[in-house]
């Protein structure tokens, strides 16, 4: 299958459903769309909205895929660490000694890592950081912990540590294989992600198929590692003030990793996946959509309600909310995916 065009992207996109409202003071101001798909636990789509084979690139919300082509490679990590390999995490101080740990069990020193230097992804910490006057680096980058493993299984496997950015590095040529396998999908296109690393495609199924795979997987498996790593140290994933550790901590076996662009894929313990992309970008509108579409699937969960809708402030006050508009889907019927 060749690759989709950009004007076969940006048709997908623009054709994609409305599936939030911005509301303010009781006035609809903008909308988001979003495609949307739900797989079955056997890997089918079960509904979509928008385009199913939509190919996008699901940027950090693939790390945890990649992680899972670490661990077939023989990475060995505690569960907070693996964790922190599959994160964006938010800079905290205990996500910045997780990357060391990672390093210096495999000989290696900040200096080995090779992702963009930025400041902490976290409010809090990054004003701290400025206080201190501390410049950007490699270290607080949020994906310093993916950076870190990646280096720890060129370590392990004797390859070279200095390309492992490359896209023909046998790290890389890895993680492609991987991904294609759990997804059963195709990695249409390649390209840089923020951090420096390459980015791979999947298709809104595929991506979702993947996550509903690594979450129900057998026990014992590198699969099962990952998601339970993932499920065991939520707060190294994301951060204590992030949506995403919310959502690990308040679904009993749920799995979710959120990527820029306004990506979200998540696997449940039956099987099921799903996969958010919010057209724009927005990063507002993506838990919103994603709680909105748990729900309609017959997940019952207090976090669902705190990530219901997203203030809109005015004055430093409350005055509206991005709330979700769920459609009927575009293909296939959400009823038909309660259990």
């Amino acid at each position: 299958m060749s690759s989709p065009t950009a004007d076969q992207i940006t048709a997908m996109l623009a054709g994609a459903p409305v599936m939030a409202h911005v509301d303010r003071s009781g006035f609809v101001e903008s909308v988001h769309r979003a495609l949307a798909c739900v797989t079955t636990a056997e890997g089918a789509v079960q509904a979509a909205w928008g385009e199913p084979d939509a190919v996008i690139y699901p940027r950090s919300s693939n790390k945890p895929l990649q992680a899972l082509a670490m661990v077939g490679a023989g990475l060995d990590l505690p569960p907070q660490l693996l964790a922190l390999v599959c994160s964006s995490h938010s800079g905290e101080r205990f996500h910045l000694e997780g990357v060391r740990s990672i390093l210096e069990r495999h000989g290696l020193g900040v200096e080995d890592l090779q992702n963009t230097p930025d400041l902490p992804y976290d409010d809090v910490d990054r004003r701290q950081w400025l206080r201190e006057g501390r410049e950007p680096e490699s270290l607080a980058q949020n994906c310093s912990g993916k950076h870190a493993g990646m280096l720890a299984t060129c370590v392990v496997n004797g390859w070279d540590t200095t390309t492992y950015r490359d896209v023909d590095h046998p790290l890389q040529r890895l993680m492609a294989t991987t991904l294609e396998q759990i997804a059963d999908d195709t990695v249409e296109a390649t390209g840089m992600d923020g951090c420096g690393a390459p980015v791979m495609t999947l298709s809104m199924a595929g991506l979702a198929r993947a996550f509903g795979r690594l979450a129900a997987a057998a026990p014992g498996s590198a699969e099962a590692r990952v998601a339970d790593a993932m499920r065991a140290a939520p707060r190294y994933l994301g951060g204590t003030r992030r949506d995403v550790t919310k959502l690990v901590e308040g679904v009993d076996g749920l799995i979710a990793k959120d990527g820029a662009e306004a990506v979200y894929a998540i696997g449940l313990a039956d099987g099921r996946g799903v996969s958010v992309k919010i057209a724009d970008g927005s990063q507002r509108a993506r838990p919103v959509v994603a709680a909105a579409i748990l729900r309609a699937m017959g997940v019952d969960a207090p976090v669902l309600d705190d990530l219901a809708s997203a203030p809109i402030l005015g004055h430093g006050e409350p005055v509206g909310a991005v709330t979700a508009v769920l459609p009927e889907p575009t293909t296939g019927s959400l009823a038909a995916a309660h259990r």
